[in-house]
């Protein structure tokens, strides 16, 4: 049988390619717990594919399979970022989900030692206009049943507060209130409005300098509650320019999915620890990638990391919103699930030639553990758009 693959390029024209016979090896086993960084996934959620829903309705969750990646993740030393957006939160999976999620995610994290932190949001209010009392209680809410679970909270930027608030001094209101009756010191969430549109002018300001600055303040009033900060705005510098301005204490976790490998290794006056989408589908690369930067080696660190930029920047690619199509696309090709099958649909929402450029990156990276699968998986695809690969 031969190895090869028609596949479309970014013409729409069928050209041959030829899928790498070995894996890459990321084995766990023996392996120390990464020390250097504190590393999150932002883990993706699997869909029931035989739950008859549409778009409209609440996600159907193939639970086992959900919580049988996020054993995956654990079991290379990463931590799991549960219920933020790669999980599709306000993309398909609504609060009464992302609850549940968060509840089975915890009691998994619990029993396997697991690191686990949950995003704590509004989107269990409606879609028209809400006060500033109802926002700071739909974050209370969540931040209750984040905690019930033993799980660190991820305080996540809200919609309905970038609707409501007027300015600076509501972002500081609601901010300040949930900070101080946080029980454990929290991560905060700057998510970029390349990531969500509704999120433009967070911190009560569109100029980012302006913005920053109410951020900076925010933390300074409560540097004991703020445990760091996760910063998505693809902006290398700015972020290094935010962690420079950081109290002492407060980490900086990067979620530029693509700047990430130069925001970890940091400079002389320091460093990103990580909570990125991107290390879904790069998971045991990524763990092996830090457990060589805790020995010292920088540059064995980027060696294994910089070649894993054109892959994220392609799955990150505008509209950024949608790189949770490209994830779950690599983790039924790897093998992680039995069906490409979104909450929401949102499987429809990547073009064909982008599927195939995706699948390139990361067959030419190792990634998928059965080269052999990942290729009758793509044939397969490809035969649903009518090609003969």
């Amino acid at each position: 049988m031969t190895r090869t693959i028609r596949l479309p390029d970014d013409t729409g024209a069928l050209v041959e390619y030829e899928p790498r016979a070995e894996p890459a090896v990321f084995d766990p086993s023996g392996a120390p717990p990464l020390a250097s960084r504190i590393v999150y996934s932002a883990a993706h959620v699997v869909a029931d594919p035989f739950a008859d829903v549409t778009p409209d309705d609440p996600a159907a969750v193939d639970w086992d399979a959900t919580l049988a990646f996020r054993r995956h993740l654990w079991s290379h030393g990463l931590g799991v970022a549960e219920a933020m957006d790669t999980a599709q939160r306000g993309m398909g999976l609504d609060w009464a989900g992302a609850a549940e999620l968060i509840r089975r995610s915890g009691a998994e994290a619990k029993a396997v030692g697991g690191r686990i932190a949950c995003g704590v949001g509004t989107d269990q209010l409606p879609t028209r206009p809400a006060s500033l009392d109802a926002v700071r209680a739909a974050y209370e809410e969540q931040l209750a049943v984040v905690e019930s679970t033993g799980a660190q909270a991820i305080l996540m930027a809200s919609r309905a507060l970038a609707a409501t608030a007027t300015g600076p001094d509501d972002y500081a209101e609601v901010y300040g209130r949930l900070l101080r009756q946080a029980a454990e010191p929290v991560i905060l969430h700057w998510l970029g409005p390349m990531f969500d549109p509704a999120l433009t002018g967070y911190w009560g300001s569109e100029d980012l300098d302006a913005a920053t600055d109410t951020f900076v303040e925010i933390i300074a009033a409560h540097p004991d509650k703020v445990d760091g900060v996760k910063v998505s705005l693809l902006d290398a510098q700015r972020e290094i320019k935010l962690r420079r301005r950081l109290p002492d204490g407060v980490r900086c976790y990067t979620g530029d999915d693509f700047n990430y490998p130069e925001l970890i290794a940091g400079d002389e006056q320091g460093f990103s620890h990580a909570l990125l989408g991107i290390f879904d589908p790069l998971g045991p690369l990524a763990a092996q990638a830090v457990r060589t930067l805790d020995t010292g080696d920088v540059a064995g660190f980027r060696a294994a990391l910089d070649p894993t930029v054109p892959l994220s920047r392609h799955l990150f690619r505008a509209p950024t919103r949608f790189y949770k199509t490209g994830v779950v696309f690599l983790a039924w090709l790897a093998g992680h699930q039995e069906h490409f099958t979104m909450v929401g649909g949102l499987q429809s929402a990547r073009s064909l030639p982008h599927f195939a450029r995706a699948y390139r990156l990361a067959d030419g990276l190792g990634l998928f553990p059965d080269p052999e699968l990942a290729r009758e998986r793509m044939g397969r695809l490809l035969a649903v758009h009518g090609v003969n690969a």
